[in-house]
């Protein structure tokens, strides 16, 4: 893979954080300027990760069929359009469709971007690529926060906007350097065996996969979605000073992919990933006390470092836990699972917190946090047994 090639996948990635945080950011002056109930978010959110689920499932043979190069560039292209079009929308019923758009646009490209660099990247580089993903969607939060104070959340879409049309156009005009790229024309060339839901789901170290990844992007969206919200609401922060936090939040998920990529030449995989699960701990105990709202920020800052390297490096794992010949169709029902916990969680936290209040919502992620510790154990225990598990990858 050339040097250029491999920083135009870079920008790309921060091309698909950048749609990610914006609604969570805006959503507090979002439903009071359209007068909605604050549970609406939820809809928004349940149909882009419901689209990107579909996205995922089907992106093997869209992937043999098109190529990464040109998923990618159409994928980015439409997310632009779509965040131009929040920017005008009169009432809550046109961003359905645009949800529609974003969550097709973000699908196919994750799976397509994560399954090339698994395959011919080192560990240190899906660790950098989820980084920069961190950079995209700690950017939008920021610009929404700028927005907020002078022109309002619209401007902060558009400001998104021109971010995304910047870096599609230059995905576009990339397309000849994929195929002139060695590297890409045997990607371009490798035909991965296509295996349906029904043949994965046989399969048990699969099951607990798609389990985790669930899990761990439910913690990241339900402190992306309601983070902010949960700010505002019951720590009494503005909506300004709510975003900028959500940044925060951000930049710590940004950091822990960064050091966990420095880290990749020195300590294994799966150590990296059992020193993200051990951060969020700490990180939960200070989101469950009764402390200020500073304190509240630290711990979404801490969920983010913790957090944010166990994605990353459980999408390094695919071609090693399954075989490369597998690792497209499970690498797409791995991030189909993961966007389902992304679909479930903000609707999850919104029916909750609708019953017994947003302070409820602390208690939430302590429940996910458990529930990924336990998946992690089972899912090694399970490739112990089958031979697959190697420590020092």
């Amino acid at each position: 893979m050339t040097t250029i090639l491999l920083i135009i996948i870079y920008i790309a990635f921060i091309g698909l954080g950048v749609p990610d945080s914006l609604i969570g950011s805006a959503w507090p002056a979002i439903h009071t300027e359209l007068t909605i109930p604050v549970e609406a978010v939820s809809v928004i959110t349940l149909l882009i990760s419901g689209c990107t689920v579909l996205s995922s499932m089907f992106s093997s043979k869209i992937l043999n069929k098109l190529g990464t190069a040109k998923v990618t560039a159409f994928s980015t292209a439409m997310t632009a359009a779509a965040l131009l079009g929040y920017s005008f929308v009169p009432s809550f019923w046109f961003m359905i469709p645009l949800a529609v758009v974003l969550g097709f646009g973000a699908g196919a490209i994750d799976s397509g971007l994560n399954n090339y660099v698994a395959l011919h990247c080192k560990a240190s580089h899906m660790n950098f690529l989820h980084c920069f993903y961190g950079v995209g969607v700690s950017l939008s939060p920021y610009l929404m926060s700028r927005a907020l104070s002078n022109i309002g959340w619209r401007g902060g879409y558009r400001y998104a906007f021109y971010v995304q049309a910047a870096i599609a156009i230059m995905l576009i005009l990339s397309i000849p350097l994929w195929k002139k790229s060695s590297s890409a024309e045997q990607a371009e060339e490798e035909k991965s065996i296509n295996l349906s839901v029904l043949q994965m789901a046989k399969m048990s170290q699969v099951r607990l996969v798609w389990l985790i990844m669930l899990v761990t992007n439910a913690i990241e969206y339900a402190c992306g979605v309601w983070g902010s919200t949960y700010l505002v609401e019951e720590k009494g922060f503005g909506t300004k000073y709510g975003a900028l936090a959500l940044t925060i939040y951000y930049v710590g998920m940004s950091i822990g992919r960064f050091a966990s990529g420095l880290l990749a030449d020195k300590i294994s995989t799966w150590k990296r990933i059992g020193i993200g699960t051990a951060i969020l701990a700490p990180a939960v105990i200070v989101m469950l006390l009764p402390l200020s709202g500073v304190f509240t920020v630290i711990g979404l800052f801490l969920i983010g470092l913790g957090n944010g390297a166990i994605y990353p490096n459980m999408i390094h794992l695919t071609p090693h836990n399954f075989g490369k010949e597998m690792s497209q169709s499970i690498m797409g029902s791995q991030i189909a699972f993961a966007y389902i916990g992304v679909m479930l969680a903000p609707p999850m936290v919104g029916l909750v917190s609708g019953i017994f209040g947003i302070k409820i919502y602390p208690v939430l992620l302590a429940v996910l946090y458990v529930t990924m510790v336990i998946a992690l154990k089972c899912f090694i225990g399970c490739l112990k047994k089958q031979g697959k598990y190697d420590a020092k990858v």
